[in-house]
């Protein structure tokens, strides 16, 4: 609950200038779900991917590129702590000719993958273009590792996860940073991002 609370008190800061408010409810909002992870027993990658996740919303909540790189840096940690778990979850890749629509998700995100990296790439300054393919890659086998998993809320969660880092990169690298349609993306990047990380928590716990 206090989790809830504080996702929901970052939406109407969420496009304002940084603050030690606006930082602290959007770590919290997920650090609060790796204590609930901890507290529960969960697997020590959940709690680890969750903890990572919170480090990473902090770092983002701040201004500048150096932080932004270490957001960047603290979701990639967490993404690649998540595939092993999910692996370590999953039915292995059998379940994707079990249930097709399963293997029709794994195309279609590699399709907007790859879609998406020909627009970001050229759009993303030189220094940043191999870190952005990098985190595309790691997001991708985070979903393709999600793919395996029985439990739907899991995946769904790791769905969420990509499209909200999808329009976060179409935020930072394909809209002008003046657009009146960063404010409402960057709530959409929230809503979604917890709803992923929650998704996933609770498919772990529950």
């Amino acid at each position: 609950l206090l989790s809830v609370a504080c996702a929901a008190l970052y939406l109407p800061v969420q496009g304002r200038a940084p603050s030690l408010r606006r930082s602290f409810v959007k770590t919290a909002a997920t650090a609060l779900l790796a204590v609930l992870a901890f507290i529960e027993g969960g697997p020590w990658l959940l709690v680890a991917a969750l903890a990572l996740g919170a480090a990473g919303d902090f770092f983002l909540s701040r201004d500048g590129e150096a932080a932004f790189l270490a957001g960047l840096s603290s979701f990639l940690a967490a993404h690649i702590a998540y595939v092993p778990l999910f692996l370590a979850a999953g039915g292995g890749a059998e379940i994707l000719t079990w249930q097709p629509w399963r293997l029709a998700l794994v195309l279609l995100a590699i399709l907007g993958a790859a879609l998406l990296m020909r627009r970001l790439v050229p759009a993303a300054e030189p220094r940043m273009r191999l870190p952005v393919a990098v985190y595309a890659a790691a997001i991708l086998a985070m979903l393709l590792a999600a793919a395996t998993v029985p439990s739907p809320i899991i995946l769904i969660g790791a769905i969420l996860f990509v499209l909200s880092d999808s329009l976060l990169a179409v935020g930072r690298f394909l809209l002008p940073a003046d657009s009146p349609r960063q404010r409402p993306a960057g709530a959409a990047v929230w809503v979604l991002y917890y709803l992923a990380q929650a998704a996933i928590a609770l498919g772990f716990l529950l």
